[in-house]
């Protein structure tokens, strides 16, 4: 399906890994040119000619910042002053008992994981707004209506998001441009493939079985019993970035594997 995104310009933060990186490949596919954004210049520069590699009708580019340093933002902003597309993706997360979150622990994922998107918004949607069209997309998790526990410091950032994008949203009424929220469920990024090899090292397991022994262990719940792709995400922010989900306004839109439970 062509999502009529062709020669559209797509900001996706912390892109060289993981989810962002996904989404960048699939806005890529459609014909968007993305901008590659982590702290890691060579990082960067090696995702973008990889892309350009995949898909050589693009111009992916360089958008190396730490978004958390105001100077590097505002540097960022002089560089690349027009997008179409946001996709704030960026983000801190580890297992931490509550106990062991300290102020600064605290601080840092506020900063981290709200005020650096907060920081592209407030630049990027004036923008959109006068030329009365742009996508704006924060990545959430499930764990922003349902935490569980294990790491409230990540949990009370990405709830943050949600309410976020619905007060941007309101922003937006009677324009092309839309702010929405995806949270996705468990998802296999390479941190989490490391981590699920290292937790059967010892067993003589192909991964699928590996995966699935510990969905079943942890996350019995979950009514795909795998982790999800993340180009099964990346698909799901091109079609979000698309003309054709112009009626999501403010929209918590989920991907969780039927892992959060539905009341009526």
């Amino acid at each position: 399906m062509d999502m009529e995104l062709k020669n559209k310009t797509a900001l996706v933060t912390g892109s060289t890994k993981g989810i962002g990186k996904a989404i960048a490949i699939e806005l890529a596919r459609e014909g968007v040119n993305v901008l590659i954004n982590g702290r890691n210049y060579e990082e960067v520069d090696r995702t973008v000619n990889q892309i350009k590699s995949d898909f050589p009708a693009t111009s992916p580019q360089n958008a190396a910042a730490d978004l958390m340093d105001i100077q590097q933002r505002e540097a960022l902003f002089v560089k690349f002053p027009d997008v179409d597309i946001l996709v704030n993706n960026m983000g801190k997360y580890e297992i931490m008992q509550y106990n062991d979150v300290s102020d600064e622990v605290w601080e840092t994922y506020f900063r981290t994981n709200v005020l650096a998107a907060n920081g592209l918004c407030k630049f990027y949607l004036p923008k959109m707004l006068k030329n009365d069209y742009g996508r704006i997309i924060f990545i959430a998790s499930e764990e922003a209506v349902m935490p569980s526990g294990l790491m409230p410091q990540y949990c009370i950032t990405k709830s943050m998001l949600l309410s976020l994008s619905k007060s941007l949203s309101k922003l937006t009424k009677g324009t092309e441009v839309t702010v929405n929220t995806i949270m996705p469920g468990p998802t296999l990024s390479e941190n989490v493939q490391q981590i699920i090899e290292g937790i059967y090292s010892n067993e003589d397991m192909t991964f699928s079985e590996k995966e699935r022994n510990f969905m079943l262990t942890n996350l019995p719940q979950s009514e795909i019993q795998r982790f999800i792709k993340p180009s099964e995400i990346g698909r799901l922010a091109a079609f979000v970035c698309s003309p054709y989900a112009s009626a999501f306004k403010g929209s918590p839109i989920r991907m969780d594997g039927g892992l959060v439970p539905t009341i009526f």
